[in-house]
């Protein structure tokens, strides 16, 4: 097995003149920070500011996968989509995984282990979405979504979920991503 490579050296952290915030409501923040780069030179950085977040793979004891087809309005397209919301000030991100899975989907897991977590807006947000693996996942509850969530379930084999990655049709980064790192560790752990 290969040792994991170190990370890179930490370059110090910007020294922050002032920051401001542009704009707020429940949902995310925008905010304006003037930082000191190593020349000395100032530079405006502007930081989008939302929750972490939590992300499943619901897995199902036959194999099969739940995904929801989601309406996204910003885009304005209906997508496949893993379960997946913001956690609430200060919520357990198992928990928080935990609940998206049964709101979204109805689903309840058998188990549930952490895949590694991203962030997938590095360059402009702190934003941190943490990944869960839902093994033996039974369906609980018809599903309880929010006024403007428009979504259905459906059960995916793996086979179907490869051919959606490898034609580029899981476009949500929320979804291929976590998609990929369970791929790898079912495969390891199946040997």
């Amino acid at each position: 097995m290969t040792a994991i490579p170190s990370d890179p050296e930490p370059f110090p952290p910007f020294e922050v003149e002032r920051q401001e915030h542009v704009y707020r409501s429940p949902w995310c923040a925008l905010r304006r920070d003037q930082v000191v780069l190593p020349s000395g030179k100032l530079q405006e950085y502007h930081v989008f500011e939302i929750s972490p977040a939590a992300v499943v793979v619901p897995e199902c004891a036959d194999g099969r996968l739940v995904l929801v087809g989601q309406y996204r309005y910003p885009h304005g397209k209906t997508q496949w989509e893993l379960p997946a919301g913001r956690l609430g000030a200060g919520e357990d991100p198992a928990l928080g995984a935990e609940r998206e899975l049964l709101e979204e989907t109805g689903y309840r897991a058998g188990s549930l282990h952490a895949l590694p977590g991203f962030y997938p807006t590095g360059g402009i947000s702190a934003h941190y979405a943490h990944a869960f693996w839902a093994k033996d996942c039974v369906w609980q509850q018809p599903t309880q979504h929010e006024d403007a969530e428009q979504i259905f379930v459906r059960l995916f084999s793996r086979g179907e979920i490869e051919a959606l990655l490898d034609a580029g049709r899981l476009a949500d980064a929320f979804t291929a991503l976590p998609l990929l790192y369970w791929l790898r560790r079912r495969d390891r752990e199946q040997g």
